[in-house]
């Protein structure tokens, strides 16, 4: 007889537990340790397959920081060592308190970008570089890939969309197929000198445009960026 109050309440006590248990059951899982997760691939994207990175607002893609860096005895990774070439790409570019590695895998992911696209299509590699989707491609290919020099030699002598003022006279040729292209080359008093494409270039043919002397201003939308043909 004395026993069933003692049974009872332990029963009750039971029921309650299960109960909390059902109501705060995320919270205790909220509560529990961490799983190690896996770490990200560092594999960078191509271009032709993801949108382009914003650059880092701490290394700016081409220019070096202007804070304080850290000096080159302090470029040491947290394992193994710098070649000379990395060192050479590091120098005056990492932030005082960066890890150095950090800045090198931005170069390192640049170069494999640019060969990447490349593999695919030369053309498209040389556009990516001229319209800044791949941060840093510049000093990245001199000091860290200079087998894709040709790339960058290329890209160097072309230019994007939008108005470009006193472009030198001469044959170019669009970069990527597309059908919302147009150009149109103006004098100084404004006229229009030249302007196309007249008709659409059906696929795989890309959009040429002729440059006459006397052009102080091309402009063109849509075709994405241009070399001389």
């Amino acid at each position: 007889m004395y026993r069933r109050p003692a049974v009872a309440a332990a029963l009750l006590a039971a029921a309650l537990t299960l109960t909390a248990c059902g109501a705060g059951g995320e919270k205790a899982a909220a509560g529990a340790p961490a799983q190690a997760k896996p770490p990200a691939a560092s594999a960078a994207p191509d271009p032709a397959d993801a949108p382009p990175t914003a650059p880092s607002a701490a290394v700016p893609p081409e220019a070096k920081p202007t804070g304080p860096v850290l000096p080159d005895a302090k470029l040491v990774p947290r394992t193994g060592s710098f070649t000379e070439k990395e060192k050479t790409y590091l120098s005056g570019r990492v932030p005082e308190k960066m890890d150095p590695a950090a800045v090198l895998q931005t170069g390192q992911e640049s170069c494999q970008r640019v060969e990447r696209t490349a593999k695919r299509d030369k053309d498209a590699a040389t556009a990516a570089v001229i319209a800044g989707e791949i941060p840093g491609a510049k000093d990245a290919i001199t000091l860290l890939c200079p087998e894709q020099k040709p790339i960058l030699a290329a890209a160097e002598k072309g230019f994007g969309d939008g108005p470009r003022t006193s472009p030198a006279p001469g044959a170019y040729r669009s970069l990527t197929v597309s059908t919302t292209c147009s150009w149109e080359a103006r004098a100084k008093d404004g006229s229009v000198l030249a302007s196309g494409p007249e008709t659409r270039p059906a696929q795989p043919d890309k959009t040429k445009a002729t440059v006459p002397p006397g052009t102080t201003e091309f402009t063109s939308t849509g075709c994405y960026a241009w070399i001389p043909a």
